[in-house]
């Protein structure tokens, strides 16, 4: 679990490739101070098993369901990431509930300065963007954002000079595509009302069975 408050801009140093998913060397500093082979980083909001350790990174391992739903197939040696260590108990809730399990991808079709910051357009799809509402939250490459516009087929954040400073999203040019992960309250939501929906229409109860068994 995590909270899309990313830690440290980490650097690909390596990718080792086959043909359905690739091994990740990484570059960090801050992220493995009191990591141990068996943990969890989210590399752009992605979850990933923590493999080997040395002084200058980590190693991880992205397999192939990771790779059909996430940008890690897209990367290169030399590409900026995310980097956030899972959630532990004692911490702040900085912003929200991450599971970094990638829903999927969009892709940022606008970019414009307002003041101090920057607006961020993504297109996403419709099964996605069901999910996503004005002021909920998103995560987009391992960062926890505010959503401040939604149309039919994309959503709108706003960057402060904090959140470019410190993340790879200030390094985002339009057309670039981005990890993306919904409010997992939005999906249980949709999956209880579901199962509530099916109840009802599946029941046997109606206005001749309540007066048959005498309630009416």
């Amino acid at each position: 679990m995590f909270t899309g408050i990313v830690e440290e801009i980490g650097t690909i140093y390596r990718i080792d490739r086959s043909e359905k998913s690739c091994k990740l060397t990484i570059h960090a500093q801050k992220v493995i101070d009191d990591c141990k082979e068996g943990d969890s980083i989210a590399v752009n909001g992605t979850c990933l098993t923590v493999t080997a350790l040395d002084k200058k990174g980590f190693t991880a391992d992205a397999m192939t369901e990771t790779m059909l739903r996430t940008t890690l197939g897209q990367l290169k040696a030399g590409d900026k990431v995310n980097l956030e260590r899972s959630l532990r108990p004692i911490d702040r809730m900085g912003g929200h509930i991450v599971a970094g399990h990638v829903d999927g991808v969009g892709t940022i079709t606008g970019l414009r300065q307002e003041d101090i910051a920057t607006v961020m357009a993504v297109k996403v799809s419709s099964s996605l963007n069901r999910y996503i509402a004005v002021k909920g939250s998103v995560c987009v490459d391992g960062t926890s954002l505010t959503v401040t516009a939604c149309s039919d087929s994309a959503f709108e954040v706003w960057l402060i000079p904090f959140t470019k400073e410190s993340t790879i999203l200030g390094l985002k040019n339009i057309g670039d595509s981005v990890n993306i992960e919904v409010d997992m309250i939005a999906r249980y939501v949709e999956r209880l009302m579901y199962f509530q929906d099916e109840n009802v229409s599946s029941s046997n109860l109606s206005e001749d069975f309540l007066r048959n068994h005498g309630f009416l």
